[in-house]
């Protein structure tokens, strides 16, 4: 006889990522696997949201907390009415020698997260594990995100029930609401880092970037398009940051780039970073605020 290696190809390497979708609605993609070796492969597709040692695998401490601003959870929030928050199809079949079998993947958050993920395994004649994909997705309330940084929130949510409140503690809690409106309290802290090289014969400044998104959703089809604007421009240029676009607006189910440049000025001491912190707003169907915190720092070649 003769031994055969199976041999495929993914059209996905390492990561699928679904993008930001309103939760209650879904979206799908798509991948293919390729047979290239001259025999039939048996596969079978295995998600580890599924799998049967899950809940001994999360008998540990959450990465938070070991692992800092590292987030290395594989399977991470999950929908809350007990469903996968991510579904394939087909699971199981056969891809004869030479031909392609088409994957969907479905994504269905069913609330507000930033933090979906699961990691999908193609497992061939029950023994081989011929690709990993890592699956990853964000669901928002409100058809407009902010990304880019690093987020300064804990990427593990509690699925504790909690119990429901009184008339009054509702009430206070919208009056908490209001003023928080007014006071412009931001409801999520972004941390972007720059890093000046000093040392190179023509040092360029350092660049990082904000993106600031519009998705596009059938709930929210007859609003207009996201607004966005950045204050404290004044003392941010004083401090040596170049922000393109500090204003504009977004089309649904476009993404906006800002570039944000940083050069150290002449008074600047390179003992301690320079911190700088400004307002992003927001505004669609609701007015959201991000508090953008600008850390620059001098290194070395």
């Amino acid at each position: 006889g003769h031994g055969v290696m199976p041999s495929t190809v993914c059209s996905v390497e390492d990561v699928l990522n679904m993008g930001y979708v309103i939760a209650g609605e879904k979206v799908t993609s798509t991948f293919k696997i390729q047979n290239t070796s001259t025999l039939a492969l048996r596969y079978a597709v295995q998600l580890d949201s599924l799998s049967p040692t899950r809940h001994k695998d999360q008998q540990r401490l959450p990465s938070f907390i070991t692992s800092s601003l590292q987030r290395t959870e594989i399977v991470g929030t999950q929908n809350y009415n007990g469903l996968s928050v991510f579904s394939i199809f087909p699971t199981e079949g056969e891809i004869a020698a030479g031909k392609s079998q088409e994957f969907i993947v479905t994504f269905s958050p069913d609330h507000e997260s930033l933090y979906y993920s699961d990691r999908l395994k193609v497992v061939l004649f029950g023994k081989k594990t011929a690709h990993v994909i890592n699956l990853k997705g964000a669901a928002r309330t409100h058809p407009m995100f902010v990304e880019g940084g690093l987020s300064l929130d804990v990427p593990v949510e509690s699925l504790a029930v909690t119990s429901p409140v009184s008339s009054q503690e509702a009430l206070g809690g919208v009056y908490l609401f209001h003023i928080c409106l007014e006071l412009q309290k931001p409801v999520r802290s972004i941390l972007l880092i720059l890093e000046y090289i000093e040392g190179e014969s023509s040092p360029g400044p350092a660049v990082t970037e904000l993106k600031v998104g519009a998705i596009q959703s059938t709930q929210f089809a007859s609003k207009k398009n996201v607004e966005f604007s950045l204050d404290s421009l004044p003392l941010l240029q004083q401090k040596g940051f170049a922000v393109d676009a500090a204003k504009g607006t977004v089309e649904r189910g476009k993404v906006k780039r800002i570039s944000v440049s940083w050069v150290p000025p002449a008074d600047f001491s390179a003992v301690n970073p320079l911190l700088v912190t400004a307002l992003l707003t927001l505004k669609g169907d609701i007015k959201e605020f991000y508090q953008i915190h600008f850390m620059a720092k001098v290194v070395s070649a």
